[in-house]
């Protein structure tokens, strides 16, 4: 099942030609990520899938080792959140693929467009040895509670 993270748009998102910026995009993509998997100082979590310890000191780290892009429609400014629709679509050993889809809110049949269709290869690391170390039980399990069907590309 796909966990959805509503984000808003920034003006400053756009660029010269009006729509959002690509790195924007990845950026946003990012704050869909560690929303969903990463739990804030204080362990304050609003989200059963947020186990991995987004504090300094923490025992993991999480780096990308892949990314890929999807651009289906041009992005306008929107004033209400964006919807990214986010699910796992694979666990390796100490990887996780992370897919996304990005659509306007549905406030409009107009406005619930798909613009963008990505995915992200994270690998987990210990962050002492910086190397990378095997997703737990917990992890696992946790995380296909937003498992889903890999994203078949056009090309």
């Amino acid at each position: 099942m796909r966990a959805h993270i509503p984000l808003h748009l920034r003006w400053a998102d756009l660029d010269a030609y009006g729509h959002v910026n690509n790195a924007v995009m990845l950026r946003l993509l990012e704050e869909a990520r560690i929303r969903l998997m990463w739990r804030p100082a204080g362990n304050a979590s609003n989200r059963n899938t947020q186990i991995f310890d987004g504090t300094s000191g923490s025992e993991s780290l999480m780096v990308i080792a892949q990314q890929k892009i999807e651009y289906k429609r041009v992005m306008p400014y929107l004033a209400h959140p964006i919807d990214i629709q986010i699910w796992v679509g694979k666990l390796g050993g100490s990887s996780i693929d992370i897919y996304y889809e990005v659509f306007g809110a549905p406030e409009t049949p107009e406005e619930n467009t798909l613009y963008v269709r990505a995915m992200s290869t994270v690998v987990v690391l210990d962050s002492t040895l910086h190397t990378p170390r095997r997703l737990t039980d917990l992890e696992r399990s946790v995380l296909q509670t937003v498992s889903d069907q890999p994203i078949v590309w056009n090309r």
